[in-house]
C-alpha cells in the first residue's frame, strides 16, 4: 500500500505587497443631490411656442398676457408635462388657452367670455393661474 502524500499549505499566501499609494480623500465639500436638483429646477426656463393659429386668435380677440403670466404659464406647463399631461386647458384672469404640454406649444386662445360657453375635449389636465 502506498502512503498518501500530504502537502503543507501556508495559512497566508506568500506574496509581496506592491507599492500602491492609496489616494487620500480630498477635503472637498459635497453638496447633496437635492440641492443640485432644486437648483436645476429653478434654472428651468420653459419657453412656450405660440402657434400661428393661437397668435392670430390672441391678436383678433385682444387678449393681453404679460411676461410674468407667460413665465408662470410656462413653468406650470413644464410641471404638468413632468406629471404626464399631454394636452391642457390653461385658464388665466382674462383668457383660456389650449396648450400642448408635450410640445410646449399654445394651440389656441380665447377670451374668458368665449371659454365660459365651451366644452373642452381631448385634454387631460387643467392649469388655473390667478
Amino acid at each position: 500500500m502506498d502512503r498518501p502524500i500530504y502537502r503543507q499549505v501556508p495559512l497566508q499566501p506568500i506574496t509581496s505587497k506592491p507599492n500602491v499609494q492609496v489616494p487620500k480623500q480630498l477635503n472637498t465639500v459635497q453638496t447633496p443631490f437635492s440641492q443640485h436638483f432644486n437648483q436645476a429646477l429653478s434654472h428651468e426656463t420653459s419657453q412656450l411656442t405660440i402657434s400661428k393659429h393661437a397668435s392670430e386668435r390672441i391678436e383678433q380677440r385682444g387678449i393681453q398676457i404679460n411676461a410674468n403670466q407667460w413665465d408662470k404659464i410656462g413653468l406650470k406647463v413644464s410641471e404638468a408635462k413632468r406629471k404626464g399631461v399631454n394636452e391642457s386647458l390653461v385658464i388665466v384672469n382674462n383668457a383660456a388657452l389650449i396648450v400642448s404640454a408635450k410640445n410646449e406649444t399654445v394651440i389656441t386662445a380665447m377670451n374668458i367670455q368665449e371659454a365660459s360657453n365651451q366644452i373642452f375635449t381631448n385634454i387631460n389636465g387643467a392649469i388655473i393661474i390667478n
